[in-house]
């Protein structure tokens, strides 16, 4: 896979660009944007506790490839520790890039560096960086013709343009990418290229498509055999697989689905024997609550919070308790309860979040929190403080996506506290930004209180204007919601062809491979015929013994091929059950096979002329020849 040793635990946090479906919902409770904070701050948090052991790696490392590798990880690992730390090691991972001339090494330098800007993408600064780093890894590999770097690189842009959002640049990178990458040999590409192409359809609001990009990369991801490299690198894709179709599932409501998928998602891990397996596994526990608090079952999402954040406790790593403190926050507000949320923030486990924000530049973060939480308990004062701290540093540093979060949030704080004309200013911008980004919900629910402030203000016509807009959004908001249900149909179908396209394949397999056993037997009884109609007649015993030989070791090899296919179900799979089964079945078969040898063969060989079978063969066989001659 070409982003090497990463987790992506993006996947199932619940954000305004993978659900905006349920976004008027959440912008009322300070909620989205924490969110997407905490996607892009803890993706790859589970790091930070190797980074004694990445620096010591990187202190005894010998060849250039080597200090590249390590420099790459902990330049990507200081981005959860210390921003300005990983700052200087990508600098260091580039230079000694440039200085090899190597052109891959030079291209994996820059893809680094722009995955670990990517983790904070929220931000229009490191959004703008990571774009920087791919295109100069794209332009090098485009340089040097390699078609793999080059698609890899193609994936990336279009992944990290999609949360700008820039769809039309995502779907150009990426469908560049797919026509690169499906000419290789290259599975972990095709897997990513998969993926990559679901986003972007997904995005599109073109979800079966985007369903069948999913699914084909899991079939990839299942079908990787081969070295123990190989099962780490199955397991990975694999899960990085079951992530999509669980982001997928739960965009659609089918937050079963969505938690059954994230669960094999956090099995895989099992099998991927990696030191910042723990670490994943907190941030897994953590995503599933919140799924649950999609699917309403509160309780259950509060006891997976409070379960990852011992799970951090446990391996003294404090930072990774941020995910569940800001869950357990948005369950407040979630729940209707501001009060509860304030006591919250200013409780210890509060403070250990705003403390958190505050050291990763989120500060922006903090004073919207306070924001929303004083404008929900009709603390005016402090809330207009606040969000007049909050907007500045919003429209300077985040995405679009992210501003018209407080954008709401404070045109509903002005609303409630009677400054119209402030509130419909805040309004005007939140719908204009979901009208550029096609966020229906967001200008239907700016529509409908224009409408309102403006009826308050006695402009009736323009409050006309916005309630047409409110009604023609609505018709297409509930027509969205109606083919949401008739995607979940359409998802189950889908699933349902394809088990049915696999369960026919595995059926053709089983005639084929019944097919072949059967023509193994028949060739074994053939020979062995063979084997017994050559000892009928006077022919060299060297000949015999060697066909013998040959025929034996055939029998009993095949004898050895359906044991071995048939203690799946009592091994699975275990290497070291199969090899005491194999020993087993060997101590019983080997002294079989060499004493049924020695005596069949030493029969047929022990009598030097033709026996009264072979005559009567003979005699036939010449008497035909004579007849037909005649």
């Amino acid at each position: 896979m070409f982003v090497k040793g990463i987790f992506k635990g993006y996947g199932m946090f619940l954000n305004l660009r993978d659900n905006q479906t349920n976004c008027m919902n959440l912008l009322k409770k300070a909620y989205l944007l924490l969110c997407f904070i905490a996607v892009s701050i803890i993706s790859n948090s589970q790091q930070a506790a190797a980074v004694d052991s990445i620096q010591q790696a990187l202190a005894e490392a010998k060849t250039v490839e080597e200090k590249i590798f390590w420099l790459d990880n902990i330049s990507r690992t200081m981005m959860n520790v210390n921003p300005a730390e990983a700052d200087k090691y990508g600098l260091q991972l580039i230079m000694m890039a440039e200085e090899s001339r190597n052109r891959k090494l030079m291209i994996k330098a820059y893809q680094g560096n722009g995955i670990r800007c990517g983790f904070f993408r929220g931000q229009k600064e490191f959004a703008n960086r990571a774009i920087g780093y791919f295109e100069k890894a794209l332009a090098i590999a485009k340089q040097e013709r390699l078609e793999e770097e080059t698609g890899a690189c193609q994936v990336l842009l279009s992944d990290i343009c999609l949360s700008i959002p820039d769809k039309d640049k995502a779907f150009k990178y990426i469908t560049e990418a797919f026509s690169r990458i499906s000419t290789t040999n290259n599975d972990s590409l095709k897997v990513e290229a998969n993926i990559g192409y679901g986003k972007v359809y997904e995005a599109g609001n073109e979800k079966i498509p985007a369903l069948r990009h999913y699914f084909t990369a899991l079939r990839i991801a299942e079908e990787i055999n081969g070295t123990k490299e190989n099962k780490r690198k199955k397991a990975e894709l694999k899960r990085n697989s079951f992530l999509r179709l669980s982001s997928f599932y739960s965009r659609i409501k089918e937050y079963d689905k969505a938690i059954d998928n994230y669960t094999f998602a956090y099995q895989e891990l099992d099998n991927m024997n990696d030191k910042r397996v723990p670490y994943q596994r907190c941030i897994d526990i953590n995503a599933i609550g919140n799924l649950f608090a999609a699917k309403k079952s509160y309780d259950i999402a509060i006891s997976y919070y409070e379960r990852s954040i011992a799970m951090a406790d446990s391996l003294s790593f404090s930072n990774l308790k941020v995910p569940g403190y800001i869950s357990l926050l948005n369950q407040f507000l979630r729940m209707n309860e501001p009060k509860k949320a304030l006591d919250y923030v200013n409780s210890p486990r509060g403070q250990a979040l705003i403390s958190f924000l505050n050291q990763f530049g989120m500060s922006a973060a903090v004073y919207q929190t306070y924001a929303a939480v004083y404008s929900q308990t009709n603390q005016f004062d402090s809330a207009r403080i606040y969000f007049e701290k909050a907007i500045p540093l919003f429209e300077q540093r985040m995405t679009e996506n992210n501003s018209v979060v407080v954008y709401m949030q404070a045109a509903e704080f002005y609303k409630k506290a009677g400054e119209i004309d402030k509130s419909l200013a805040f309004y005007t911008k939140s719908k204009d930004i979901g009208e550029r980004n096609g966020l229906l919900e967001i200008v239907q629910e700016a529509s409908k209180q224009m409408d309102t402030l403006y009826g308050r203000k006695g402009d009736y016509r323009t409050a006309a204007v916005f309630n047409a807009t409110y009604y023609i959004y609505k018709d297409s908001v509930d027509k969205l919601n109606k083919e949401n249900e008739l995607d979940k149909i359409a998802a189950d179908a889908e699933e349902e062809r394809l088990e049915r396209v696999k369960k026919e394949e595995e059926e053709r397999k089983r005639r084929r491979n019944n097919i072949q056993y059967m023509a193994i037997t028949i060739g074994i009884v053939v020979l062995f015929v063979a084997l017994v109609v050559l000892g009928m007649f006077k022919v060299s015993a060297g000949l015999i013994k060697a066909i013998g030989f040959f025929v034996f070791l055939m029998l009993f090899e095949f004898v050895f091929l359906v044991f071995k296919k048939n203690i799946y179900s009592i091994t699975k799979g275990e290497p070291w059950l199969d090899l005491l089964f194999m020993i087993g079945l060997a101590a019983l078969l080997v002294p079989l096979h060499h004493w049924m040898e020695h005596k069949v063969l030493h029969y047929l060989t022990s009598h030097n002329r033709l026996t009264a079978a072979g005559h009567h063969i003979k005699k036939r066989f010449f008497k035909k020849t004579r007849n037909e001659g005649e």
